[in-house]
């Protein structure tokens, strides 16, 4: 077996983190899973998994999950910054709160734990941040999506300038637009929409880029989506 890694993921409490936490482990790596909610994964009883509250929203939390860190690993290999706030809303009815909450979890969130996690990595690591296609520059829009999609550009954008900022001395950034995909979060935005893939089968997509993908790409938005644009 490959080298056991030390991964954190957030977002873990459903869809595709709960999923590529059993993946993981099952693998034999070692994940601390990050969500408002630990009851779903805490219910799993896995060794290798070590989960708790975070809000990745809240500056306490982030210190938290350092301090366990440091306290535990010493060491991040890989960080999924997978949670997402989705609100489907037209734009003339959106107000301040939905664009900051849309942008507290889908952009400062992922860049405050990413900050928090860096003193722990190390050239061969590699952050991994979960965008959306709504958040490509060129490709389809859905009205409703106005907060949602701007903040998912951002964290692209974000990524970007990460990997310049980090090249000589890693880890490694790159992030993943995904398309549809059958989660509850898509569920509760679009009710009855059938996604063509499942969380699972994502998840393990993610699992495989997150502990190869430093190989061979860095600064790079990979767009996984069976449709076009």
């Amino acid at each position: 077996m490959s080298k056991i890694k030390n991964i954190v993921i957030t977002g873990t409490s459903r869809g595709i983190g709960y999923e590529m936490v059993a993946l993981l482990t099952n693998a034999g790596h070692n994940v601390l899973a990050l969500s408002r909610d630990p009851a779903p994964i805490s219910g799993l009883d896995i060794s290798n998994c070590h989960c708790f509250s975070c809000d990745i929203t809240e500056a306490s939390d982030i210190k938290r999950a350092a301090a366990f860190v440091k306290e535990k690993w010493a060491r991040v290999d890989v960080l999924i910054n997978n949670s997402g706030a989705l609100v489907n809303k037209p734009f003339r009815e959106l107000n301040l709160q939905d664009f900051e909450n849309s942008y507290k979890v889908n952009v400062f969130g992922a860049a405050m734990l990413t900050q928090a996690m860096l003193p722990f990595m190390t050239k061969t690591g590699h952050v991994v941040n979960v965008s959306s296609m709504g958040g490509v520059q060129g490709s389809a829009k859905f009205p409703g999506l106005v907060a949602y999609s701007s903040s998912k550009g951002a964290l692209i954008t974000l990524t970007e300038v990460l990997a310049e900022e980090y090249k000589e001395t890693g880890p490694s950034f790159n992030v993943l637009a995904l398309g549809a995909v059958q989660t509850e979060m898509l569920e509760e935005a679009f009710p009855g929409y059938k996604a063509p893939i499942s969380a699972k089968e994502m998840a393990r997509y993610i699992m495989d880029f997150s502990l190869n993908g430093s190989k061979f790409y860095n600064g790079k938005v990979l767009e996984v989506s069976s449709s076009t644009p």
